[in-house]
Formats: C-alpha cells, sequence, structure tokens
C-alpha cells in the first residue's frame, strides 16, 4: 500500500478542508517576514493558505509544492501567476535556488521518513533560514486511527489495506525535535496543540482529508462500504479531535 495517495479528490478537499485553512492560518501568524523573502510553501494543496502567504510578500516569492498533480492543478488555477507550482515528492525536491523560509501545514504527518524529509528541507533552506510548519503530531484523529486498526484487518479490506492501512506518522514533540537536530536544525522548538474540526460536511472531510489513503487502495467496489464502516464507528460526531504538532527550527548561518 503506498505512504500517501496517488492523488487527491482536489475539488472535494478544497470544499471541506475549512479546518486546515484555520489552522494553516494560525501558522502563518507566527511568521516574522519583512516581505521580500522567497519562501518555500511544502505541501501547498489546493493553495488556499499559499493565497494568503502570497499577501505577507508583496516584494517577494512563492513556490509552491504538492506531490498531488489534482491539488497542483487547483493550486496553480487559484494562484495564477503570483507563484512557482510544482507537482514534486518532497523528499525528492530538487530547487534552483535556495529559500528564506520553508512553510508547511497539514503535510508533514503524511510522510514516514521525518530524517530525510528534514535533511531534504534543510538543504534548501540557506544559512540562516527557517523552518514554521504544522502538521499531525501524537494522538491526532484519534477515533478514526481505532477504527482503522480494525478494519484493516477486517476482510474484505485486508487483502487491499493489510499492515499498511494506517499511513500516518503522528510524531511526539521530544521524538521531531531530536530528528530536527539530527538533521542539523538548531534553535529547535516543538508543541502540540489539541484542536477540533467541524467541517460542513463531515463524511466528505473524512474520505477527502482523513481517510483517503485507504480508499485509493481500494477497488473501486469496496469504497463506500469501507467509508460507511468508518463513519459508523464514528456516531453522532459533529467534531473530530485532532492534534497539532508545531515545528519551529532554524539553519546555523
Amino acid at each position: 500500500m503506498p505512504g500517501c495517495p496517488l492523488d487527491w479528490d482536489a475539488t472535494t478537499y478544497d470544499r471541506v478542508s475549512s479546518p486546515q485553512l484555520d489552522w494553516g492560518l494560525e501558522v502563518l501568524e507566527r511568521l516574522e517576514l519583512r516581505g521580500d523573502e522567497t519562501v518555500l510553501d511544502a505541501g501547498c494543496g489546493t493553495g488556499r493558505v499559499t493565497s494568503r502567504l502570497l499577501d505577507r510578500l508583496p516584494r517577494g516569492r512563492v513556490i509552491a509544492v504538492d506531490g498531488s498533480p489534482a491539488m497542483v492543478a487547483k493550486a496553480s488555477e487559484a494562484l495564477g501567476p503570483r507563484a512557482q507550482v510544482i507537482v514534486s515528492d518532497l523528499l525528492e525536491l530538487e530547487l534552483d535556488e535556495q529559500v528564506d523560509l520553508v512553510f508547511s501545514t497539514a503535510t508533514f504527518h503524511w510522510i514516514h521518513d521525518h530524517r530525510r524529509l528534514f535533511d531534504r528541507l534543510g538543504a534548501l533552506l540557506r544559512p540562516g533560514g527557517r523552518l514554521e510548519a504544522q502538521c499531525g503530531g501524537r494522538g491526532n484523529v484519534a477515533p478514526v486511527a481505532a477504527a482503522l486498526e480494525e478494519l484493516v484487518a477486517a476482510q474484505p479490506y485486508a487483502e487491499y489495506l493489510g499492515e499498511g492501512g494506517v499511513p500516518w506518522h503522528f510524531a511526539s514533540p521530544e521524538d521531531a525535535e531530536g530528528t530536527l537536530r539530527d538533521a542539523g536544525f538548531a534553535d529547535v522548538r516543538c508543541w502540540l496543540e489539541d484542536r477540533d474540526a467541524r467541517p460542513s460536511d463531515m463524511r466528505a472531510f473524512v474520505a477527502s482529508a482523513v481517510v483517503c489513503v485507504q480508499l485509493d487502495a481500494l477497488p473501486e467496489r469496496l469504497r463506500e462500504p469501507f467509508l460507511d464502516d468508518v463513519m459508523a464507528r464514528l456516531p453522532g460526531r459533529a467534531s473530530l479531535p485532532y492534534v497539532r504538532l508545531n515545528l519551529s527550527a532554524g539553519r546555523d548561518g
């Protein structure tokens, strides 16, 4: 089973991802920007947060990267010529220049190898540059995780999902700090925050933002039954408990 979906339902995600937008804007508020920096948005999605980042850079540039062609197409449409938008796996990303800041929200937990990720992003930062990011942290979407642990081992899903059915890497602050330092970052601070997601369409939200990997791995005939089984294990929920892992670190320069 792949570590992330081959592609995303970008249209649905753009419609239901208001929680991710709100959390991303909180991260954006903590950035100290002059307005002329070159910023890498690592995992830009459909570009909703990226658009607000661009507003903070009237004399700067944004390089927006996502591994999903559908997400990049949506972001390119939304951002137009204001940003350079690239389809790339973050673990393989190469740029012609170093950047002043790496910014990322709601992305890093989809990548298991954080040491390799931080090595790659560190190489793209100029000396003195910073990483400011947020992703899912230890305990994130616990009710869904519990449902998946049961369902991925059950037939008829186990044949397609098996042990790879829970693809996230929800790190603790301690683990994240250690990995960042091992990758050469300094002035590292990582912390957790509890948040509730209250999307307008919970089923579409779970399908497009939470269990998209599992749905992508299943044959078409099993996708709706699988989603039914997940939702049945979340009875009466108007919200999902999220835990956000914040990462702030610099490159020596």
